[in-house]
């Protein structure tokens, strides 16, 4: 079993930052990249960024150069430092890992319960 937490969700105002945490926590043997998706009221799911265990990042169009995604692998947590935030930006926003819960497992996805972070002035 592996549990993601998410915090950092909250009320900004347009322009303001935040910055979401995510720790892992459980079986885990290795964490092969951890990231956040965000998803709108009656819109689909999307990927706002992600960081492999090497460093690799992936960001969004529509968030690079304004979100940052950086991961502690020694404390199984990934970070996303969000700045000039936007009223688009208003989402769920959700933790995953890919994670093996034992030597030589393949690894599958995990999710956390989601922080809502709302942008309005």
């Amino acid at each position: 079993q592996v549990q993601l937490v998410e915090s950092g969700g909250g009320l900004v105002q347009p322009g303001g930052s935040l910055r979401l945490s995510c720790a892992a926590s459980g079986s885990i043997f290795s964490i092969y990249a951890m990231g956040w998706y965000r998803q709108a009221p009656g819109q689909q799911r999307e990927l706002v960024a992600r960081i492999t265990s090497g460093g690799s990042t992936n960001y969004a169009d529509s968030v690079k150069g304004r979100f940052t995604i950086s991961r502690d692998n020694a404390r199984n947590t990934v970070d996303l430092q969000m700045s000039s935030l936007k009223p688009e930006d208003t989402a769920v926003y959700y933790c995953y890992a890919d994670v093996s819960t034992v030597r030589g497992g393949v690894p599958f996805a995990y999710w956390g319960q989601g922080t809502q972070v709302t942008v309005s002035s």
